[in-house]
């Protein structure tokens, strides 16, 4: 079977070269969050936690409509949640940032991990250290609010295993990659081809229709953000972004998967590009849509990068850039 067409199948979710199969169908869609307002964190329903042994029982024995309330102080570990809440009886985690769920050794495990937990919505906040910060797997209608998360070995927060229908929405990500400057993201959604076959069942990592939205994102060795291959119909609006401190990335964003739309973003101090979208396998990295972000680029490349083969790709005329060596794109912008 040529590479051509094996990709055809890839991007079908049939199968994967080496893998011996294909993966699941893609997860149905889920009503998504509501985000007007921060969860309330109060309630006849609140359990109050103060430290690390009540934070774990409380996130194990949590159920639909639960408000989990951490006071201020640090819960030392790794923290993990595999209950569900219900669209219209989430389960909520919620404090103040100077409630500091603390992960400890950068190379070792996740600070806090939704592990097929959906419908929760985690707010106020902040996660520290750890290898990963927060991590959610197979997790559907999640809401990220407003969360602290910084000083991580890898990559702060990582949507992925077929986890869809999630809002990330006005946190800060700051101080990545303290252990491997290349996998140092700021928010990373799906998962590369080459880990398919570990992270979802040999087919693409369709984490689908996820929103990242409102975020500022700084100081990260790798991407502030990277859309993996995979992942369609998200939708990333009204970041800030900056490359400052970026060494292993060129650009803020990498855009692999189909059907995006990147809308009134802002970021300063690109290493080279601002955004790019890349086509690592074949029928991905196609139908994205950038409109009405502005972007300070140091680099000598563009603001909006579309590698070839560029695929429907669209730059709308609303884009726009400064300081871009080769201007605001290399493709012709659409009115």
């Amino acid at each position: 079977m040529t590479r051509a067409r094996l990709g055809v199948l890839v991007a079908a979710g049939l199968v994967l070269a080496g893998c011996g199969g294909g993966g699941p169908p893609p997860p149905a869609p889920v009503p998504a969050p509501t985000v007007t307002a921060a969860p309330a964190c109060t309630g006849a329903s609140a359990i109050p936690v103060r430290n690390a042994d009540e934070l774990t029982e409380a996130l194990s024995g949590a159920t639909p409509g639960a408000v989990i309330t951490m006071a201020a102080g640090t819960y030392a570990g790794h923290f993990v949640a595999t209950a569900s809440g219900t669209s219209d009886k989430p389960i909520t985690l919620c404090g103040g940032r100077d409630a500091v769920i603390d992960g400890g050794d950068i190379a070792r495990d996740y600070s806090l991990h939704l592990d097929g937990a959906s419908f929760w919505q985690l707010s106020g906040f902040t996660i520290r250290g750890g290898q990963k910060g927060l991590i959610i797997d197979r997790g559907q209608g999640d809401l990220v609010q407003g969360l602290l998360i910084e000083n991580t070995g890898d990559e702060a927060l990582h949507l992925r295993q077929n986890s869809t229908d999630n809002v990330v929405r006005g946190n800060e990500i700051r101080g990545t990659g303290l252990k491997s400057e290349k996998f140092g993201e700021g928010i990373y959604v799906g998962s590369a081809e080459n880990n398919w076959c570990e992270q979802s069942s040999c087919g693409p990592d369709r984490s689908d229709r996820n929103t990242i939205e409102g975020n500022t994102i700084s100081d990260t060795t790798a991407e502030n953000v990277d859309i993996k291959e995979g992942t369609t119909g998200g939708v990333l609006r009204g970041n800030s972004f900056s490359g400052a401190g970026m060494k292993d990335a060129d650009s803020w964003v990498d855009v692999k998967g189909n059907g995006w739309t990147i809308a009134d973003n802002t970021g300063v101090d690109a290493p080279q590009d601002g955004f790019q979208v890349h086509q690592v396998v074949d029928g991905w990295g196609m139908g994205n849509t950038f409109t009405g972000n502005s972007s300070t680029v140091n680099g000598d490349g563009y603001a909006i990068n579309i590698t070839k083969p560029r695929d429907d790709n669209r730059v709308m005329c609303s884009n726009t850039d400064s300081g871009a060596a080769k201007g605001l794109s290399n493709v012709d912008c659409a009115p």
